[in-house]
């Protein structure tokens, strides 16, 4: 395994320790989620695939390796690579962006990015706060992006995305909601961006990020106030995706359609953000 992918894998063991070590790179079957949105990742990197009839969206690039496998697994389902038209990230962490500026040179897309987000992208992640000094293999090809806002809109051939900021993680990780119609019904579906505490991160006196309490307290706020039928996010692993993929062939409900699943997931993630500051605040005390 290359150093690279080692501390891909250790990111997601930092969300998730029960998911193994190699698993961003190891392909998974390409599937139908909802409506037009379409799973084009790996069985440890979420990627996304929301077509429409005016080209698609792309949500998160991943590794620079997962780029082909990206570009397989939507022609698997009959699309067109060369279609996409618009890339967008969860949050500016180089397993879910290194590959935007190959996904962007090789299909013209228009990269969005969230605001506070934006600059860590266009340095290729050397001003991250968290990981920008910490060595080569924590940074990746710098791309310019346009600037999205927090309540934003991505529009693009009938289908609208919005874009929440839900800070903490990273200073602009962004959370996409959208409508689909599924059965005659309206159903809200939400991919969360990521409201983890990564080891190593500072929650009391940080310097670098004076306000990131602030911003993990508003990221839960948001997440709670979400209407969310369909439950999707950054990494499968949020979502049970392996688990919910076995029903899906099996038939039946579709298993995506999870709001129970999605609020057991903002409680447990809360519980351990308020667990890891109380232990820093404790650790700070004279």
């Amino acid at each position: 395994m290359s150093r690279k992918l080692a501390l891909a894998a250790a990111f997601s063991l930092m969300a998730a320790p029960a998911l193994a070590q190699n698993e961003y790179l190891v392909p998974f079957p390409a599937h139908h989620v909802i409506a037009n949105i379409y799973y084009v990742g790996s069985k440890g990197q979420a990627n996304y695939l929301i077509t429409t009839p005016q080209g698609n969206i792309l949500l998160n690039s991943g590794l620079q390796a997962n780029v082909p496998m990206i570009k397989d697994s939507i022609q698997k389902l009959g699309f067109k690579y060369s279609d996409t038209k618009v890339l967008l990230i969860s949050h500016a962490h180089f397993d879910h962006n290194a590959g935007s500026a190959q996904v962007v040179k090789e299909t013209g897309a228009t990269y969005e990015v969230m605001d506070s987000d934006v600059g860590v992208v266009e340095s290729g992640g050397k001003t991250d706060f968290a990981y920008g000094d910490k060595g080569p293999d924590m940074l990746y090809p710098a791309t310019q992006a346009r600037v999205l806002r927090d309540g934003g809109t991505v529009s693009l051939g009938g289908t609208v995305l919005t874009a929440h900021k839900t800070p903490g993680h990273t200073k602009g990780c962004t959370t996409w909601s959208m409508k689909v119609q599924d059965g005659g019904k309206t159903l809200n579906v939400v991919f969360v961006g990521s409201p983890n505490v990564n080891p190593g991160y500072v929650l009391v006196g940080n310097k670098k990020y004076p306000g990131i309490v602030q911003d993990y307290e508003k990221t839960f706020q948001v997440l709670k106030s979400l209407p969310v039928d369909v439950f999707l996010g950054a990494h499968g692993d949020y979502y049970g995706m392996v688990g919910k993929y076995e029903k899906l062939k099996a038939g039946g409900a579709n298993p995506f359609i999870d709001p129970a699943g999605y609020k057991a997931y903002i409680t447990n993630r809360e519980a351990a953000y308020r667990k890891e500051l109380a232990r820093q605040q404790a650790a700070a005390k004279p």
